[in-house]
């Protein structure tokens, strides 16, 4: 009994160890690209400086950075590399994931989710760019417009940047934007699998322009500017999820019509609906006719003196090997085939 517990266990054991290796591997490139994007973290840096160093030179300031702690310089670079080393592995580990749960999917499945999977970082990327080229330029532009010199107040008013506060408002913006970006990813995805639909997100689309402000609000700036440039992509977006939706919907639906035209995949050993191993009369035949070829046979009738006899236990047809032809050599598969048939004919 417990060999076959552990000849069940196996499955099982086989993944988590392939989900630690994918993991570890993930972690590697992640610790080699945070020591890359570290030595030089002055040049990332320095290529997020310059919007606000254009800005300045339209607008007026200072015309540099400073940092109070005597450490924080240190500390902004060690976040420049991490905030580098995310974005840089991110494709790995998305990579690494899919590779993972890849063999558990059909082959409509793996049709439908590998374009997201290609549309995500491209999303992301996207929305980062539009910081760094179109948000940043005007935010900045708005917020040292409240600058003054001594013509104005008593004292020039003038901006004198942290380099650590400036690096975690650009990581903030960056992050926000990108994240926003893969709203048509999500609710498609949803839509697809049926827990949304494309009224219901039509329906909701002044629930959800408001929810959209309130999010552009909470993640961007204090200024009118940061939360309009956010919030109008947004609602761009959500009504191209809506668009989205549809397609998906419309994807599913003939899939769908083409699963219940095809059938679904029968055990290994013709169970059908009629019971495990017998294969349903034709039409027309009638019960004279003799037993149907692959049938179980019928038992005789008990006289009244003799014992009725044992009835044996009815075979339990193989899941996993119905698994197996339908979806190839899945892990999904492989972890159903922890089931045996010998568990249900055991008897204590």
């Amino acid at each position: 009994m417990n060999e076959s517990l552990n000849e069940k266990e196996m499955p099982l054991i086989e993944h988590l160890m392939e989900l630690r290796t994918r993991l570890l591997w993930s972690a590697l490139f992640f610790i080699v690209a945070f020591f890359v994007c570290f030595w030089a973290a002055q040049y990332i840096y320095n290529f997020l400086l310059i919007p606000l160093a254009q800005t300045m030179e339209r607008v007026g300031g200072s015309q540099r950075m400073i940092f109070t702690a005597i450490t924080e310089m240190f500390f902004t670079y060690v976040k420049v590399g991490a905030f580098g080393a995310v974005i840089v592995s991110f494709p790995i580990f998305a990579t690494q994931l899919w590779k993972f749960v890849a063999p558990g999917l059909y082959r409509h499945e793996k049709r439908a989710l590998l374009p997201f999977l290609l549309l995500s970082p491209i999303l992301f990327a996207a929305g980062g760019a539009m910081v760094y080229y179109v948000v940043m330029p005007m935010a900045w532009e708005f917020l040292l417009g409240f600058q003054t010199t001594r013509a104005e107040t008593v004292l020039p008013i003038q901006l004198e940047a942290k380099v650590g506060e400036y690096l975690s408002l650009v990581m903030r913006l960056m992050l926000a934007f990108g994240f926003c970006f893969q709203m048509p990813v999500i609710l498609t995805l949803l839509a697809r699998t049926g827990a949304v639909s494309a009224d219901g997100l039509a329906r909701g689309r002044k629930y959800a322009i408001v929810f959209i402000f309130i999010v552009a609000a909470v993640l961007t700036p204090p200024d009118v500017i940061s939360q309009l440039l956010l919030a109008l992509p947004m609602i761009v977006l959500y009504e191209a999820s809506v668009w989205a939706a549809k397609l998906a919907e419309r994807a599913r639906r003939k899939s769908l019509e083409r699963e219940e035209a095809a059938g679904l995949p029968q055990p290994v050993g013709g169970a059908s609906a009629t019971g495990a191993g017998s294969t349903p009369a034709p039409a027309g035949a009638s019960a004279s006719a003799g037993p149907v070829s692959g049938a179980l046979p019928a038992p005789a009738p008990a006289s009244p003196s003799a014992p009725a006899p044992a009835q044996a236990p009815a075979p339990v047809a193989p899941r996993a090997a119905a698994l197996s032809a339908s979806a190839g050599s899945s892990w999904l598969a492989r972890a159903d085939g922890m089931i045996d048939e010998t568990d249900f004919n055991h008897s204590p």
